[in-house]
């Protein structure tokens, strides 16, 4: 077929070329834009080999590890219906917590996201016996939770709780966030997703009266047995936002150096806001620093990254932002955000969300030592992510055929992994 030439000698050809031209180049800086990486975080070093041995299967939907730190040597694998099992000597020995009876989870008709989503022991859980829970109510709501153990140290009451803290959750039934750890401080962190729905409808992330879409950080373990109007904590006094159900005991406080208890504005629980859904977060053991792990929208997974000197008070950037680009059309006014330290793109890879995991500093591998280990639900795999300097570079691990659902410790800080769909734990090990 013969193509009729273009009469370059009219002026309206030339507007069509260069309109042409321009489109282009603005589709290929689109595309390399969209598909480029930040400049620090750089797929180029080298990680260790590692062997991934099953120590645990046969679970419902594990979604958490952790331990006791009370020299027993226990694993406690949380399972999204509403168990708690303990691990013993690589053998199971029964549910530790069963609250199925309470728990909205996708066995009960509820969202995916929805269940019993962890567990932390607080410091001195041996001459304790009590612990601390975060799950779905059947009204959609989450709430923090403390049980008490029975004479038995592997079984806890489940007749024994006591609702701390609940979080309205009333219109979607996604991103309800749900780690529990207590921090270096001594003090509980919790990461709370922003109420669901595509792009926080709600607004949630960056409101200040909201407790969703946020790290919080709150005080659990003081005992309040009187009132103390002249002292930092005032059952009468808004700002504590104490949830006073039974007695002064069951209450929490917020910490006096919280990085908002002087702002009217802001809940003072509040430690940072501007998370989408922060599956997981963790301290390292040894420095104190925190990751956090939260899962994207439509295009970025992302790490963010607080140096254990930090007074808090960060904002993340969801919903202005989605990693490192503006979140929906148009440009975002950045200044006050703090910039994740690593992200990786979702839209055209088998990557869809990320799950956050730990700092390595245990003894198996020593070639792992300070490098922070995290993982994919979809792809399964399993990355190493380290800083040099000021640059972050990460690296491949593992590719497996799991659904990566939780990373956990050991008191001795080896590291495992939960495969959510096999219903199965594995140990990171030597190859």
């Amino acid at each position: 077929m013969m193509i009729k030439a273009l009469n370059t000698n009219k002026p309206w050809v030339w507007i069509v070329i260069l309109l042409s031209a321009l489109t282009l180049v603005g589709m290929t800086v689109f595309t390399l834009a969209a598909n480029r990486r930040p400049a620090f975080a750089q797929d180029n070093i080298d990680m260790p080999q590692i062997n991934l041995t099953q120590i645990a299967s046969g679970l419902d939907r594990p979604v958490h590890i952790t331990h006791a730190d009370d020299g027993s040597g226990r694993l406690f694998i949380v399972e999204q219906h509403g168990q708690v099992t303990i691990l013993d000597d690589e053998s199971t020995a029964g549910p530790f917590l069963d609250i199925t009876d309470r728990v909205q989870s996708p066995l009960t008709g509820g969202g995916n996201e929805e269940g019993l989503l962890s567990l932390a022991f607080p410091p001195g859980f041996d001459d304790k016996g009590y612990f601390y829970v975060y799950y779905t109510m059947l009204d959609g709501d989450n709430v923090l939770a403390r049980f008490s153990l029975t004479e038995n140290p592997n079984q806890a009451d489940p007749a024994s709780e006591e609702q701390i803290l609940v979080f309205p959750h009333p219109q979607y039934n996604n991103h309800n966030g749900g780690q529990l750890a207590f921090g270096p401080d001594g003090y509980l962190y919790i990461g709370t997703g922003d109420g669901g729905g595509g792009g926080d409808p709600l607004g949630n992330a960056q409101d200040p009266s909201s407790l969703n879409g946020k790290l919080l950080r709150i005080d659990v373990e003081k005992v309040f047995t009187t009132k103390d109007p002249l002292g930092w904590f005032d059952p009468y006094n808004e700002r504590t936002h104490c949830m006073l159900q039974k007695s002064y005991d069951q209450a929490y406080a917020t910490p006096g150096d919280n990085p908002f208890i002087d702002n009217p504005a802001y809940r003072p629980e509040i430690w940072a806001i501007g998370l989408r859904n922060p599956w997981r977060f963790s301290f390292d053991r040894e420095s104190g620093d925190l990751f956090i792990a939260d899962v994207g929208q439509n295009r970025w997974e992302e790490i963010n990254f607080q140096p254990a000197d930090s007074s808090g008070g960060q904002n993340y950037g969801w919903n202005i932002m989605e990693g490192e680009e503006c979140y929906g059309l148009g440009s975002c006014e950045t200044e006050g955000l703090t910039l994740p330290v690593f992200v990786y793109p979702i839209f055209s890879s088998p990557e869809c969300s990320i799950t956050g995991g730990h700092v390595y500093r245990g003894q198996a591998i020593p070639a792992l030592d300070g490098i922070y280990i995290y993982g994919d639900f979809c792809s399964g795999s399993i990355w190493g992510l380290a800083q040099d300097d000021d640059a972050w570079g990460t690296g491949l691990l593992a590719s497996t055929d799991y659904r990566i659902s939780a990373f956990g410790e050991d008191q001795a800080g080896e590291v495992y992994v939960a495969d959510m769909t096999g219903g199965a734990v594995y140990r990171i090990d030597q190859p």
